[in-house]
């Protein structure tokens, strides 16, 4: 049994080997690579492990991939490896959440016993997560999905039913309303969750390589192939590959990629050799398809095999109620990577939120998180958060705006906790009932759970 799975990520081949050597004879189980943009797919919820990186490297820095490992979940330890002129930097990344750093030359013995503290505290993390949901506490789906709508509601319990299943996932949604989170967390219900998770950009991929970027190839497949190449599918041996935007694939293409659905095996360009791939296919597409499929653009077979179990995200207009809650925690993330003091969203601000159709959904009102953090507000023409009432406005007018600010500040500070809210007031329950009633304060738009 090992001491625990080690991320080293070095783009020096030297000081990799030795490093790793090194940590293997300690005990650990370690995966190295010099390429860090490749380690995010490694990372999930469930990552039983750590992340051991150079500050310094050429195509992504230390602390870049730090934050993209940290965007997916913020307590996975990742250790900085650095050089005597990086001392501050790495005091910097400590500060933005590296769990600590070790300065170069270090011996074996210093880096086990960092690794060593780091792994403890990842097994803690996880032993907790486990313990919370046990006792019937939010778990990680409800903080990644926000929403207390019942739309959201139903699209996380067939989440937890779909999750551990092998069957492949059709997701459709409008832009930006998180599909990708919605595959993500997929993965990380099932018992894939430890193995890659590789998302491809159906439609990034330029049409002349698409074959080789997914399936690979071999010397001399065709001009310019040097060497033996693995694809995308092959690089996810044992995990997740998520297809964004399946529909923009071209019709050649999902001929072959409905032979590796069926038949769980890939042929990499200019080989005879058949290799059996073992892979969980997720499909995402911001339109149904079944339009696509009428209208000849896309493969009748391919779309009912991939649509065996199907999860539709809903958009913003679909639960209006969840966007006070939903904006107040991506406002608190943007004031934390911004490093200004977060506050809670003036009720006039949580007004116009609601009055907006978000188009980009999620991604939009998340953009409208950081203006409004930064100070430059939402580009609402509603908004008027600081404007007080109208002059000449009746003073009962002006009591009931003031009254009603209050509670509902107070609702956003709760998360929507009654007692919490009449205490902070030094209200009665009833009386708070009444006022809420008379100023048409629904709490609903406000309840964390």
């Amino acid at each position: 049994m090992t001491r625990g799975r080690i991320l080293l990520v070095d783009d020096d081949p030297d000081l990799r080997l030795s490093t790793a050597q090194s940590l293997d004879l300690a005990g650990f189980d370690v995966t190295d690579t010099d390429q860090p943009e490749d380690v995010p797919a490694l990372i999930g919820f469930g990552f039983n492990g750590i992340v051991v990186t150079d500050i310094r490297m050429p195509k992504l820095d230390g602390i870049s991939l730090m934050n993209q490992i940290h965007a997916i979940d913020r307590e996975v330890p990742v250790i900085l490896i650095t050089g005597h002129s990086d001392v501050q930097l790495a005091v910097r990344a400590m500060r933005e959440g590296a769990h600590d750093f070790i300065e170069k030359p270090f011996s074996g013995s210093q880096l086990a016993e960092t690794c060593a503290r780091a792994l403890d505290y990842r097994r803690l993390v996880l032993e907790n997560r486990v313990l919370r949901a046990a006792a019937g506490q939010k778990d990680d789906l409800e903080q990644r999905l926000v929403g207390r709508s019942n739309v959201m509601i139903d699209l996380r319990r067939r989440m937890r039913t779909i999750g551990p299943a092998e069957t492949d996932v059709l997701i459709t949604g409008e832009t930006g309303t998180g599909k990708e989170i919605v595959a993500r967390a997929l993965h990380d219900l099932s018992a894939r969750a430890a193995k890659p998770f590789i998302a491809i950009d159906c439609a990034a991929l330029p049409e002349a390589q698409i074959e080789s970027e997914l399936f690979g190839h071999e010397p001399g497949a065709f001009p310019g192939a040097m060497r033996a190449r693995y694809g995308r599918f092959e690089h996810a041996r044992g995990g997740t590959v998520l297809l964004d935007d399946i529909g923009s694939m071209p019709l050649a293409v999902q001929g072959k990629l409905l032979r590796v659905i069926q038949e769980r095996t890939i042929q990499p360009l200019g080989s005879n050799e058949v290799r059996p791939v073992d892979i969980r296919f997720i499909a995402t597409s911001r339109s149904p398809l079944e339009a696509e499929v009428e209208a000849g653009h896309f493969r009748a077979d391919l779309f009912y095999r991939l649509a065996v179990v199907s999860l539709t995200v809903p958009p913003l207009t679909a639960r209006r109620e969840d966007i006070p809650l939903l904006f107040a925690r991506l406002l608190a993330e943007a004031a934390g990577r911004h490093r200004v003091e977060p506050t809670m969203p003036a009720p006039a601000l949580v007004e116009a939120l609601l009055g907006r159709d978000w188009p980009g959904n999620v991604r939009e009102l998340r953009n409208a998180a950081e203006r409004s953090a930064l100070g430059l507000g939402i580009e609402a023409p509603s908004e008027q958060p600081d404007s007080g009432p109208a002059p000449g406005s009746r003073l009962s007018d002006r009591v009931a705006a003031f009254e009603r600010d209050e509670i509902v500040r107070a609702l956003i500070a709760s998360g929507g906790t009654l007692k919490q809210v009449y205490e902070s007031l030094g209200l009665s329950r009833k009386t708070l009932y009444e006022k809420m009633q008379k100023l048409g304060i629904d709490k609903s738009h406000y309840t964390d759970g």
